[in-house]
Formats: structure tokens, sequence, C-alpha cells
């Protein structure tokens, strides 16, 4: 099991992150909390990561928190819900926020995640409130940066957060529509998408 990397970014485009390990490029996916998190390209970075294994691939995903590994571990327990939708609702809210919602049995909030209806909702709810009550919240110090020049190709901001909101779940209409009442000129992809989750 591969529970944590540290080392350069080299891209970065939602929801994928490479990351060179001492000449050794990791491919890894995270969830939009995560990616807010993340320093530019070039600097150093420490991830924790969970390792999912399949018959047609091993999936690693990366997370900037302890906490946020933790609550993604609690999520794919869950019947019917896998990677992919665990990292859709660990990018609508964070770990904090999305445990918060447990404890008060808030399921309208869970809804308006893309993926998350009112079933899931409340399986959700159900199976997780006594476990995250017990819970201790665990976070990680950010990791201090170190400078390197890194070779990255260039991405338009606009068309790579379309593309990630659709893989957190969202049909491509959706996406660009709510990419395309946004002010974002100047913008990073990584705002872009942070504004279109949260309706602005």
């Amino acid at each position: 099991m591969i529970g944590r990397l540290q080392g350069i970014i080299l891209e970065k485009q939602p929801p994928s992150i490479l990351i060179d390990v001492q000449g050794v490029g990791y491919e890894l996916e995270a969830s939009m909390t995560t990616f807010y998190n993340l320093p530019e390209c070039g600097e150093s970075i420490i991830l924790h990561t969970h390792l999912v294994v399949r018959e047609d691939a091993q999936l690693l995903y990366g997370f900037h928190s302890l906490s946020e590994r933790l609550m993604f571990r609690n999520l794919i327990k869950i019947s019917g819900v896998g990677p992919k939708l665990a990292l859709t609702i660990l990018s609508g809210m964070s770990a904090e926020d999305f445990t918060r919602c447990i404890v008060e049995e808030d399921s309208k909030a869970l809804i308006k995640l893309p993926g998350v209806g009112k079933k899931t909702a409340e399986r959700l709810v159900i199976e997780l409130k006594d476990r995250l009550q017990k819970e201790d919240s665990i976070s990680l110090p950010g990791a201090s940066a170190i400078g390197r020049a890194a070779t990255i190709k260039q991405t338009n901001p606009v068309n790579d957060a379309v593309s990630a909101l659709i893989s957190l779940g969202y049909k491509a209409q959706q996406a660009s529509q709510m990419v395309r009442d946004l002010d974002v000129e100047d913008k990073s992809t990584e705002d872009i998408i942070r504004a279109a989750l949260q309706g602005r």
C-alpha cells in the first residue's frame, strides 16, 4: 500500500495530479478541496494517498490532509459509494462540513452534491453518524515548498474547469453553464472550479 508521497508537482489538471518522486512520476486523482491547497507546479508537496486495486487498473488518490483521506475511506465503505462519488462529495464540501452535515442529519445539503440522491444521502447519514462522532479529526500542516523548475503544458483554464466538473459527476451541458455564468478573466482552473461549485 502506498500511503504517502513527497515530491515535485509536474502537472495539475483537475482532478489529476502528476508528481515526480525521485524520478518516478505518480499520477493521482484528488478532490477539489485538495487542489485548493496545492502549491504551484515545480514546488514540493506531501500528499497522503489511498491505493485502489481493481482487475483492470490500480488507481492512486491523493489528499492534502489525513482527515480528508480518513473521510474518503469511510465513504467508500458505504454501499453504492465508489471512489469517484467519494471525491465528488469531498470536492463539494470540506471533510469538516461533511461531518457537520452527517452529525446534524442535514441530508438536504448532501442532496445538492452531484450524484447524491435522497436515498444515498439518508444512507450516508445513517451509516456514518455514529462512526464520525467517535473518530478524532486528524490534520497535518502543509509541507514547506522548495522551488524547482518544471515543464508543464499550457492549458485553457475554462476548458479544464469544465472537464473537471464533468469528472466530478456534472453533465456536460450543466458544467458548461456553471462556468459560463462566471467572471473567469485571469482566474486559474482551481479558482473557476471553486466559484462554480459555490455558485458564483
